[in-house]
């Protein structure tokens, strides 16, 4: 799609450039045939940039109706592209067809919808030269309507805004001047429309430069002189402006105002030949174009003339006045069966529309529907085995809890029990052998030889059955559960949850961990914090392995549980029932918790609990 874009682009401007040397026309027929009428244009945007251009072909062409269908068409589409800038552009050409064809309230309304538009796009040189375009059309319509307070306004605007303007504007600054200038002669105000032509003229080399336009602005200075009846410089400044047109375009369009001012003027200093002259040669260059200008010269000539060539004039007058009204409004008709055609089709293309629309909202509801009803019965047959599990689970905790109580009470009379043992070891029956073995010391002042010989292995022997039942007393008040044993507890209670849970796990334990100098009270915390974490995984984590790790460091035990599940932002997390026994026990054993967690990544409980 892409790439079929791309080569239509190429082609278009290759359609261009050949076009430079065969004209309008054939670029015209070019895009229309290569790109509107082709089946294969789907890009919207292509689309649309063709109809406009093809439409701005047409507008400096003077063929209204076929520029005003392809500027519409253009609106249209940018309208649902969204476009905004491109959407203004094209109403101002739209805008531009409309005071052309005397339409000015639908083109003062277009270009008020362009300039809104414009407004609330950044403030860019492009934004800014259309915005420009737009007042300044807006000053021609209100100045046809002869409301010149108004004219004056938006020409001022629109000046405002080209001498803002980056690059060379010098020649769109000087037709806004001279458009500002006309407005001011059109409504009376002499000198300031005097003052701007005067700016305009002075400006350098601008005959040799722009000759066609340094005409008309030369012949409007020297016919607001004569509007102010000021006749000093008449008529030498309007052979000079007809000079200039001429040689630029003998007869050409801008020679008919000239002619026209020039007859005014003759007429005025009451030499009718002269007038007659300059009316009928206005007249006979205006009827090539059978425009405003024809109209113009046909009225010059009813007030030049007189009797029945007046009368003949005037009447021709009136029938083409007639004339060009009914084109103007057939041109306007043209523009509004074009709009009303167009809103047709629409109201069409929506109604087919929302028929699709509705067809696939039914469709979503019922797929929709469906899968919520697979949904809810599979979530009730996984409450069901998840509710047998956890009830199988709870069973096994009070199972285990059970188990873990009995050997605590056996335990603490074992211990109970020892202790009697070794402390009536070691007061009653050590007492009672230290006091046999100093009396047999007292034996040595015997010195034969075989008492000496007896008492010493009385005394040797004594000696040893000390150390025997010190060793007993000391092995007898050792805690019976030795570290091996916790060990495998926690072993089986890993093995027996990840199990249960679905999970595979990893146990590390470190061998330096002397756990004979471990309170009870200290691992049977530990042991409930491994199982509270190994619950938590499986009910929020939705983990697949598990790893817990034991280590020794600086006499502290540092327990590891980490998961490979979803995570969870731990300051956003609430504290639950589970969290909050944890931090209770890990408080009942003097440690720290640390937890760690990344969304996607797993998460890291760390906890460290020092030996006393």
């Amino acid at each position: 799609m892409r790439f079929f874009t791309t080569s239509l682009l190429f082609f278009l401007f290759c359609i261009e450039l050949n076009a430079q040397d065969r004209g309008s026309e054939y670029l015209i027929d070019s895009i229309q045939k290569n790109i509107l009428n082709s089946p294969k244009s789907n890009d919207s945007l292509l689309i649309a940039n063709s109809h406009y251009r093809v439409g701005e072909l047409y507008r400096y062409a003077f063929k209204a109706d076929s520029a005003y269908y392809h500027y519409h068409k253009a609106e249209k589409y940018y309208k649902k592209l969204e476009a905004d800038f491109q959407l203004a552009r094209v109403l101002y050409g739209i805008a531009v067809i409309q005071k052309n064809e005397k339409d000015m309230t639908g083109s003062e309304l277009t270009s008020v919808a362009a300039i809104s538009i414009l407004e609330g796009l950044d403030e860019t040189n492009e934004i800014r030269k259309y915005k420009s375009y737009v007042y300044n059309n807006l000053g021609l319509v209100f100045g046809q309507l002869e409301q010149y307070d108004e004219s004056i306004s938006y020409y001022k605007k629109s000046l405002n805004l080209k001498q803002k303007l980056s690059g060379d504007n010098e020649l769109t600054v000087i037709k806004s001047k001279n458009n500002l200038a006309l407005s001011y002669k059109n409504a009376g105000i002499f000198d300031l429309a005097l003052k701007y032509y005067s700016q305009i003229l002075n400006t350098e080399d601008f005959a040799k430069r722009f000759p066609d336009i340094y005409a008309l602005v030369l012949d409007n200075y020297a016919h607001t002189l004569f509007l102010s009846n000021d006749f000093k410089n008449l008529p030498k400044l309007y052979f000079d402006a007809l000079k200039v047109t001429d040689s630029v375009n003998p007869n050409g369009y801008n020679s008919i105002i000239i002619n026209q001012h020039l007859a005014e003027y003759y007429n005025t200093i009451n030499n009718k030949d002269l007038a007659k002259y300059y009316a009928y040669k206005a007249k006979d260059i205006s009827e090539k174009y059978h425009n405003d200008d024809l109209l113009k010269s046909l009225l010059l000539l009813s007030k030049i003339e007189q009797g029945e060539k007046a009368a003949e004039h005037l009447k021709t007058y009136v029938k083409l006045s007639d004339s060009l009204q009914k084109a103007e409004r057939s041109i306007r008709n043209k523009f509004a069966r074009i709009r009303f055609e167009t809103k047709q089709i629409e109201q069409e293309n929506i109604r087919i529309a929302k028929e699709r629309m509705w067809l696939l909202i039914i469709s979503v509801v019922i797929v929709l529907a469906s899968f919520l009803l697979y949904l809810v019965i599979s979530q009730r047959n996984k409450n069901k085995e998840l509710q047998f599990i956890q009830k199988q689970q709870e069973t096994n905790e009070e199972i285990y809890n059970l188990m873990l109580s009995q050997n605590e009470s056996i335990e603490e009379a074992r211990t109970l029990e020892k202790k009697r043992i070794s402390e009536e070891l070691h007061d009653g029956v050590l007492g009672r052998l230290f006091g046999t073995r100093l009396s047999l010391d007292s034996l040595n002042m015997n010195n034969s030889v075989d008492a000496i010989k007896t008492r010493s292995q009385y005394i040797e022997e004594l000696k040893t059955i000390e150390e025997d039942i010190r060793k007993v007393s000391h092995e007898l008040n050792t805690d019976f559960v030795s570290g091996s044993g916790f060990v495998d507890i926690i072993k089986t209670l890993v093995e027996t949850q990840t199990l249960a849970y679905g999970l595979s796990h990893e146990l590390d334990h470190h061998d330096d961990i002397n756990w004979d100098s471990v309170s009870n009270k200290k691992k049977i915390h530990i042991y409930r914090i491994i199982q509270e974490n190994l619950h938590n995984i499986y009910k929020h984590a939705g983990a697949s392995h598990v790893k817990i790790s034991f280590k020794l460091k600086n006499n502290v035990i540092c327990l590891k549980i980490e998961d490979d599940g979803s995570g969870f932002d731990v300051n956003k997390a609430k504290s639950g029932i589970g969290l909050k026994n944890m931090n209770s026990r890990i408080k009942e054993i003097n440690g720290t918790l640390l937890i760690n967690s990344e969304k996607d990544i797993g998460t890291k409980v760390t906890i460290e609990a020092p030996i006393p």
